[in-house]
């Protein structure tokens, strides 16, 4: 029995279910002989993915937040990305915290391809990073953080003046101050800033 197999054995209903043609959903049953095949898993709510990123990550499973394709969106703006090798045990985990996926979708057909989280807009001397409704914005040379706004959570004017002003390697205020969905997608984006500014030399 193939590894889709099993999982559309273990999982029938919701957790495979999508708006997806007869010939897609064909096609996405197909084996992968890619052993780096990944999966992507859907959740009603930013705050499940958050919560199942923690979880596989303290599991030692590969986990990471993507934005889901426009084909499968439920509402939330963001899915777990994890191997297709480990989906069988990801999901198991996860319900054995009642956390279970809407869907569990391999990664492969154009229309199922998770796109990325991140929105880059380069000002010239400054970089925005956008990450789900959240911004921050650097400037290039120095790395100050020159502005950090969006969400509507009620700590986002608190996290915003801790990182204004400050230097974007030399703060995580973003991370351990953070205590909302907000907070947390400022926190990625923040994260983001430091991966493109380090990859530009800044």
């Amino acid at each position: 029995m193939t590894l889709l197999s099993r999982l559309r054995s273990a999982f029938s209903g919701s957790i495979f279910s999508g708006r997806l043609s007869p010939a897609q959903d064909r096609r996405r049953a197909e084996p992968s002989a890619n052993p780096n095949a990944e999966a992507f898993l859907t959740f009603a709510g930013t705050g499940e993915v958050v919560q199942a990123e923690s979880i596989l990550q303290a599991e030692g499973l590969p986990a990471r937040v993507m934005a889901p394709p426009a084909t499968l969106r439920t509402g939330c703006d963001m899915v777990i990305v994890t191997s297709l090798m480990h989906a069988f045990r990801a999901v198991s985990i996860l319900k054995a915290y009642q956390l279970t996926p809407l869907q569990m979708t391999p990664v492969g057909e154009d229309l199922l391809e998770p796109v990325s989280l991140f929105q880059h807009k380069d000002f010239g001397d400054w970089l925005m990073v956008r990450a789900a409704n959240m911004k921050i914005t650097v400037e290039k040379a120095s790395g100050r953080i020159v502005n950090a706004s969006g969400g509507g959570c009620p700590d986002v004017p608190y996290l915003a003046a801790q990182l204004i002003g400050k230097n974007i390697y030399e703060t995580d205020s973003d991370r351990k101050d953070g205590q909302t969905l907000c907070g947390y997608a400022l926190h990625l984006a923040a994260q983001e800033l430091r991966r493109v500014q380090k990859s530009a030399g800044g």
